[in-house]
């Protein structure tokens, strides 16, 4: 675990070598996420927690392209979101037209 998050602070894309449980491990992708906001890697439940995903965009506002389809489409999550990386690119096609969102991007 020490391992692998260590090759995660130098660069994020060493998450793709990590073992499956690491990628579905709530607390080692949350260190992982803060690094670079990598969420390619975490296993589709984590890329349906808000918390791991919100820290994600904290750090790459591209997380949200692995954001499961549930966030995406949720507009509390999504208000949340742009407020920290102002992009709507991945967000629902009903969010992108939702005029308080894109206010708020």
């Amino acid at each position: 675990r020490g391992v692998v998050l260590e090759a995660v602070k130098q660069a994020g894309s060493a998450l793709e070598y990590a073992s499956v449980q690491l990628q579905g491990d709530r607390d080692f992708m949350l260190e992982a996420v803060k690094q670079d906001g990598s969420l390619e890697y975490a296993s589709e439940e984590l890329q349906g927690d808000r918390g791991v995903v919100l820290e994600a965009v904290k750090q790459a506002g591209s997380a949200l392209e692995y954001a499961s389809v549930q966030l995406q489409g949720d507009r509390d999550f999504m208000l949340e979101a742009v407020k920290q990386d102002g992009s709507l690119e991945y967000a629902s096609e009903e969010l992108q037209g939702d005029r308080g969102v894109v206010l708020e991007a």
